[in-house]
């Protein structure tokens, strides 16, 4: 290895093929195609960027994996949701709502402070970050609080274009008929992947009816 090798090895800053699995250590996201898209799923901790509209089914794509995290005991906090969460659809998907604290501060800098102080606490397994700008120096002291807490940072804010966040993984969703259509921006480890389906209706079989379901028949005038 050349010495300009070494000196960017020791920055951290040449990534190996053989180390993705010690670089990203996964949870399931509960959809096994997602699974394979994310060499294993989200991953265990550290932050993960979700560029998404609000109201798309963001949080239903979200919920299995935040299932998985509390198992450890741990808290699952909410900063901000843009609206109530329902009890009932989250218990329904096991969430544990003992162990769920939502939080609605009344300004970003005290969502942000929120945050960083759940994540470094060790008493949250995972923190849910809703619409707050966020600048580099604040992603990276969240990455860091997220770190030492051993816990995941998930933030939802709208598409962005130009600002890459120092994350583990970076997703952007789009609406679609059957499900959602996820494109892999930035993935610790590994490579970005290009726009695919995440077909949703068999988990969501209510909300995403079938594409080929025949069309209500149409009435006759007179």
């Amino acid at each position: 290895m050349s010495a300009l090798l070494q000196q960017l090895a020791r920055r951290q800053l040449v990534w190996h093929g053989n180390s993705q699995q010690a670089a990203y250590q996964a949870v399931s996201s509960g959809y096994p195609q997602l699974d394979q898209q994310l060499a294993g799923g989200f991953p265990s901790t550290g932050l993960i960027d979700i560029q998404t509209d609000t109201g798309i089914g963001e949080l239903r794509l979200l919920l299995p994996y935040l299932q998985q995290q509390q198992r450890s005991g741990r808290l699952l906090v909410f900063i901000s949701p843009p609206a109530q969460p329902c009890a009932d659809m989250l218990a329904a998907a096991g969430i544990v709502l003992s162990q769920l604290v939502i939080i609605t501060p009344e300004t970003a800098k005290e969502a942000l402070w929120a945050a960083e102080q759940c994540l470094q606490s060790g008493c949250a397994a995972a923190v849910l970050l809703w619409q707050v700008p966020l600048k580099l120096a604040l992603a990276r002291r969240l990455q860091l609080a997220a770190e030492q807490g051993a816990a995941t940072l998930v933030l939802l804010r709208r598409p962005a274009a130009g600002l890459s966040l120092p994350v583990n993984l970076s997703l952007e969703l789009k609406p679609h008929r059957q499900g959602l259509q996820l494109s892999v921006h930035k993935r610790k480890g590994g490579w970005p992947a290009a726009a695919f389906l995440l077909d949703m209706q068999q988990y969501w079989p209510a909300l995403y009816p079938a594409a080929d379901s025949p069309a209500l028949p149409q009435r006759k005038a007179g």
